[in-house]
Parts: structure tokens; sequence; C-alpha cells
């Protein structure tokens, strides 16, 4: 299995002769979506950086299309458009299927939560997330993670965009994935609590993950203040480096 890291959460997944977009935000700088804080953080329409270079010729191969939540850092304008062009077929959650066919996506399986599908000859599992601390998670919206089995590939747990959680923790302990992707950048609206994960529990999770750890949503959006650096720098203090990957936008990573 191949893992390219394109930018925030937005990844591709190689595996034989499929190629699994995930979290499409294929824009350019300042193109797919307004800014997100006006004064917690600096405002900056987004993404705040370029795609890499490597990126679009990655995307190109792309057979498949994996959707966790409809937020525009996640799926934006330019990624719709990519996908329509060329009739992508897309998975989703159960909740999002309404509102991505009305777009005119083509959406071929929807996955419910702790319901196991057939997926590319392995499986596919809805894992439940929570965009946030407190109140806020509720007007986040429906956000889904995905805990993936392919044939002769290590399992693979998309926690997507939440905190900390009884269900993340059972993923965890329970499912041992080979490889958990972590969203890290501790997204923060001017108002209420954080959307994603607190330090303290990207360490918990990197402390409670079985196996490697690929740490994404960083440096790419405007409300998202923790860098590579200081988690580097944390993970480090903690003994908790050697398991986690920081990759660069356009990191290819091979497992």
């Amino acid at each position: 299995m191949k893992i390219t890291h394109i930018r925030n959460a937005t990844m591709v997944i190689e595996t034989k002769d499929k190629v699994i977009l995930v979290d499409p935000m294929l824009g350019a700088k300042g193109k797919a979506g307004p800014t997100f804080t006006l004064f917690r953080y600096k405002a900056r329409k987004n993404p705040i950086i370029d795609l890499p270079a490597n990126a679009i010729d990655i995307v190109n191969k792309t057979t498949h299309c994996l959707i966790t939540h409809l937020h525009p850092d996640h799926l934006d304008k330019k990624a719709e458009a990519f996908l329509k062009s060329k009739n992508i077929p897309i998975i989703c959650s159960v909740k999002d299927e309404k509102k991505l066919r009305k777009r005119g996506l083509n959406i071929i399986q929807t996955v419910n939560y702790w319901e196991t599908s057939e997926f590319l000859e392995g499986t596919i599992e809805g894992i439940p997330a929570v965009h946030g601390y407190g109140f806020i998670a509720k007007p986040m919206g429906n956000v889904m993670g995905f805990y993936i089995q392919l044939p002769n590939e290590k399992s693979i747990y998309l926690s997507a965009d939440t905190v900390y959680t009884d269900d993340v923790h059972k993923v965890l302990s329970e499912y041992k994935p080979d490889i958990s992707v972590v969203a890290s950048g501790r997204a923060q609206l001017d108002l209420f609590q954080p959307l994603l994960m607190r330090m303290e529990d990207i360490i918990k999770f990197v402390k409670n993950s079985p196996n490697k750890v690929i740490a994404n949503h960083l440096e790419a959006v405007n409300h998202c203040p923790i860098t590579r650096k200081e988690l580097a720098f944390e993970l480090a203090s903690k003994d908790l480096k050697e398991k986690t990957l920081i990759p660069q936008d356009g990191e290819i990573m091979d497992f």
C-alpha cells in the first residue's frame, strides 16, 4: 500500500489497481473556501498554501473517492468539478448521500455507523466522529470515520475530523488498525471550543494506537494553529515520535 499526503486531510491510497482519493480539497491557494476565523487566528482565505507539485498527477489516477464529511476543506468546488468530470465512483456516509447526489456526484456506495460492508474486495465500516468539544459539535454536522480492510494490505483507520471519544478508543484498542490517521491541527473558530483534538488528546491517540499513526490536517487552513514542528516536539518529548508520521505535502509513504 502506498499513501500520498496531498494537503490538509486530502490523501491518496494506492492499492494494486485501485487508487482511493480521500477528502479532496483541490483548489488553489485562497480559492477553496472563506477564512474560518477573523480574530482568533489571522484571517486568510483557504487553503493558505498551494497544492504540492506532484498532486495533480497522483489525483488524476483516482479510481474511487471516499468522503468523510462535507466541509469545504474536505470537499471543495474544484474537487467536485474534478469528480464530476471523470464520473468518479464515490463512497460516503449514508447521511451525506442525498446532498452529494443533488450536487451531481456519482455515489456508488453508502456506509452506516458500525456496519461492515464490502469495499474493493475487502471491507469498510463507518466509525462515529464528533467534530468538536461540547456545544460546537452539533452545528458542525455529521462526520464519519472509516475502518478499511483490503486483501493483503494493512488495515487503516481514517478517524476523520473528531475529538477523542469512546468510539475512537474502541477502534484503536479493539480493532488494532495497522495505520491510524489523526486530524492534528486543533482547528478552532473565533468562538467555542476546538473542533479537533487538543494536543493532549492527539498524544493520547498516538499512545493508544497499536501501530503507525499518520498526523494530517496541519498548516493548510487558517484556523489550525498546531504546526508540524510543534507536534513533532511534543511527540518526541513523550517518546512517541518514532511511531508517528508527520508528512509534508506531497510526501509518499510506503506500507
